[in-house]
């Protein structure tokens, strides 16, 4: 007796649409990757560590390392969190991509999971390659400086708002 191989079903019915259905938003994240990582080997090829060039009266291109997480948290630990955040980053992208699978149809549910896991990546391929991760971008005003950050905290920030009005959205119906 011959069986038949089966294929794990998907909401479609179909292993493929899956897969298609996520390309999309991996897609998104690559770009992420690509844009952070081109940008950060831009900036540390153009600048020395600390120089900064005004852009306009608000904001400066400026080379800086991030030891830490966001805002600098934990950045002057004695080494340990380059580990921690590299394996929450990791943790943090397998779950997503798990969520992007199971609702791959729910675009802007699963925008925000793309710009977050994107940004992510980024990041973590840096705590990865050089121990620290490359911050450029400085906004401010007046003596006031935001702390300096990148293109894969951009994506994770925007990707967290579009994710906090999807769910607004989502209550709201």
């Amino acid at each position: 007796m011959a069986t038949k191989k089966r294929s794990s079903p998907t909401r479609s019915g179909s292993p493929t649409k899956l897969s298609a259905g996520l390309l999309p938003w991996m897609g998104i994240a690559g770009i992420v990757i690509l844009l952070d990582q081109l940008s950060k080997v831009t900036i540390t090829r153009l600048f020395t560590y600390g120089e900064s060039h005004p852009v306009t009266s608000f904001f400066n291109l400026v080379l800086v390392y991030n030891p830490g997480a966001a805002f600098s948290f934990l950045g002057s630990a004695s080494g340990w969190q380059r580990y921690l955040f590299t394996a929450v980053g990791i943790a943090a992208a397998i779950f997503i991509i798990f969520l992007l699978k199971r609702h791959a149809g729910q675009r802007m549910f699963c925008t925000a999971l793309a710009l977050i896991l994107g940004g992510a990546i980024g990041n973590v391929t840096d705590r990865i390659a050089y121990g620290h991760v490359i911050d450029f971008v400085d906004i401010y005003i007046g003596r006031w400086h935001w702390p300096a950050f990148n293109i894969a905290d951009s994506a994770i920030c925007i990707g967290a708002v579009l994710f906090i009005i999807d769910e607004l959205r989502r209550v709201n119906k």
